[in-house]
C-alpha cells in the first residue's frame, strides 16, 4: 500500500493563514507530493515527521539503507535559493543537500536530530558562541550567482518606509525607525557579496552526527555579513530580559558575534538597524502600530554604535 502522510493540523492552519487558497491547495496536494517523491527517490519512511511554519520533514532511508530527511515545501521566492546555498556550503557548517527538485521545492537532506537545536541548549552563552562560529564559516563564502541580493532588498526599504512609518503610534519609535532608514541609505553603496543564511536563529541549528551542530533552513542572500546577526540577537529573548540589563546582554551577543566574524562594529550595527527596519516594516504590513519590544531594544543599543 502506498505511504499516506497525515498532514499536521497546525501546518495546514499555518498555510491557510499565510497563503490563503494557495496554501490550502498546497496542503491538499501534500500527501500525493510526498508519495511521489518517496517513489521517485526510492525512499522508505523511517520515523515520525516533523514540521515548522512552512515545511514538512519526513525521516527516510535511502535504497542503500542510509538515513536521510525528505523536506516538502512550496516552491517560491523565499525557498528557491535554498538548494543553491546548500550546494555552495557543501556540508561545511550546514546540512548536506543530497537531492533537489526545484520545480516543487522538494529537498532530500542529511538526517539531523529535530529534537536537539540550539534553542534547547541550556547554556545561552554557549548557544551564541556556537551560532557565531557557524555564521563565520557560512558567510566566509562568496555568494554564487542567481541569489537574491541585499543590494536590492535594502534599496526598496526607504521608499517602503516613507509610506509605512507614519503608522507607528509612538513618536520615539518613529525617530528610531528613521535612524534605521538613514543607516540603510548610507550603507547601500557597499552591500557586500558574501553568502548569507538570512535566518540563522537558534532553532535553525540542529545536532548532527557528521558535525555536532549544523545550520538548516537558509534563505540565502548575497550581501554583508552584518545583515545576518539579527536573528541571534532577538531569539531566546526571554534570557536577555531575565539578565536584568537588556542593553548589556544585547551588546554582549553583538560583541561576541562581530569579534568571531571579524566584522567592523559600526557597519554591523548599521546593517542590524537595517534588520530592525525590515522587521518593523513587516510588522506594520501585518497591521501592527508599534515596534516589537525586542526590535526597539536592539535598535536603541545599535543607534549609538552606528553614530549620530
Amino acid at each position: 500500500m502506498p505511504y499516506k502522510i497525515e498532514v499536521p493540523r497546525e501546518l495546514a492552519a499555518s498555510h491557510a493563514r499565510h497563503s490563503g487558497d494557495a496554501g490550502r491547495a498546497w496542503i491538499e496536494a501534500l500527501p500525493d507530493l510526498a508519495a511521489s517523491f518517496l517513489d521517485r527517490w526510492d525512499l522508505t519512511p523511517d520515523g515520525v515527521p516533523s514540521y515548522g511554519v512552512v515545511s514538512l520533514v519526513i525521516p527516510v532511508r535511502r535504497a542503500g539503507g542510509g538515513r536521510a530527511a525528505l523536506k516538502l515545501q512550496p516552491a517560491n521566492e523565499e525557498n528557491d535559493g535554498e538548494p543553491v546555498g546548500l550546494r555552495a556550503w557543501a556540508g561545511a557548517g550546514a546540512v548536506l543537500l543530497l537531492d533537489a527538485d526545484p520545480a516543487t521545492g522538494t529537498l532530500l537532506l542529511e538526517r539531523l536530530d529535530p529534537d536537539r537545536s540550539l534553542a534547547t541548549l541550556p547554556d545561552g552563552a554557549e548557544a551564541v558562541r556556537i551560532l557565531a562560529g557557524l555564521l563565520a564559516r557560512l558567510t566566509a563564502l562568496p555568494a554564487p550567482p542567481g541569489l537574491r541580493r541585499l543590494a536590492d532588498v535594502a534599496a526598496a526599504m526607504p521608499s517602503t518606509a516613507r509610506r509605512a512609518l507614519p503608522g507607528l503610534a509612538d513618536p520615539e519609535e518613529r525617530r528610531l525607525a528613521h535612524v534605521c532608514v538613514s543607516a540603510v541609505r548610507d550603507l547601500l553603496p557597499e552591500p557586500g557579496d558574501r553568502l548569507l543564511h538570512w535566518d540563522l536563529h537558534y532553532g535553525n541549528v540542529l545536532a548532527g552526527e557528521r558535525e555536532p551542530w549544523l545550520a538548516i533552513d537558509p534563505k540565502p542572500l548575497a550581501g554583508d555579513p552584518g545583515f545576518d546577526l539579527m536573528p541571534a540577537l532577538w531569539n531566546r529573548w526571554d534570557e536577555v530580559v531575565a539578565s536584568g540589563d537588556v542593553a548589556r546582554a544585547v551588546r554582549a551577543r553583538f560583541d561576541l558575534m562581530t569579534e568571531t566574524l571579524g566584522l567592523d562594529r559600526r557597519r554591523a550595527a548599521g546593517w542590524t538597524l537595517g534588520r530592525v527596519l525590515q522587521n518593523t516594516l513587516w510588522d506594520l504590513a501585518g497591521g501592527a502600530h508599534r515596534m516589537g519590544p525586542a526590535q526597539r531594544a536592539i535598535g536603541e543599543v545599535m543607534r549609538p554604535l552606528w553614530g549620530p
